[in-house]
């Protein structure tokens, strides 16, 4: 898929690895929805931004685990920029207590309404679009704690591995739409809510990180590109980790 001019649909995209992504398909030529759940005013310099590279950029604001929000955005997006092809199924939350004996049974909803109910919500309602175009693709935002269980709690890993498995699911399904399918499994990445954690757990965290560093946001963009372009990967997790699974 040429980038170029197509529309591009980024959850959770007004910080962090969403915004990295929101503006390098900018740079790319993509026109950019961006999605925001609370901060109208971080989403809104986020489309500044993508504008300054000759791109349409607009704001809407819905919680992904919520499917009527979901499909009243899509079908703003679709009035306004008359079609989507690239979906990024990026927003997604950390939890607040780590250990089965200490999260509450509403965190543990929470965490897996918005990380993997909420990709479930805006694919399904984004399918029939790409459906209508005889292309998409769809690049969802997992974990390396989808993999290996991670270090912020079974809820938060259950969650991403969820989505890992709906990816492979949805490889299958969708390919004969041409639409492909795909995930990135970041390892620690420095964004505001990996910030948000106590220093405590982030030395944890970085010790199981052999090259010893957050990784950037624009390390997963990158990738995102690589899984749009080409055509030939569906069904595929590509891990940015820094090394995290080496022993």
């Amino acid at each position: 898929m040429k980038i170029k001019n197509k529309v591009a649909l980024i959850t959770g995209s007004s910080r962090g690895i969403g915004k990295a992504i929101a503006l390098r398909l900018a740079m790319e030529g993509a026109n950019i929805a961006i999605n925001y759940l609370k901060n109208r005013e971080k989403a809104e310099k986020v489309a500044m931004e993508a504008r300054k590279y000759g791109v349409e950029a607009k704001i809407y604001q819905a919680d992904v685990s919520n499917y009527q929000q979901v499909e009243e955005m899509v079908r703003k997006i679709v009035e306004d920029f008359n079609t989507i092809h690239i979906l990024v199924n990026n927003a997604g939350i950390i939890p607040q207590h780590y250990s089965i004996f200490d999260i509450p049974l509403e965190e543990w909803e929470k965490i897996l309404a918005v990380n993997l109910t909420g990709v479930f919500n805006c694919t399904k309602a984004v399918v029939p679009v790409m459906i209508k175009n005889r292309e998409g693709k769809i690049i969802n935002i997992s974990s390396v704690a989808g993999k290996m269980g991670g270090t912020v709690g079974p809820h938060y890993a259950a969650s991403k591995a969820g989505i890992i498995g709906m990816t492979f699911s949805l490889a299958q399904e969708l390919l004969k739409y041409n639409i492909t399918v795909n995930a990135i499994a970041p390892g620690p990445i420095e964004t505001e809510m990996v910030q948000s954690i106590s220093e405590e757990r982030r030395k944890i965290i970085l010790s199981r990180v052999p090259m010893g560093r957050f990784g950037k946001t624009e390390e997963v963009a990158e990738a995102v590109i690589f899984l749009i372009k080409c055509d030939y990967v569906t069904g595929e997790v590509i891990d940015i980790n820094g090394g995290y699974y080496m022993d």
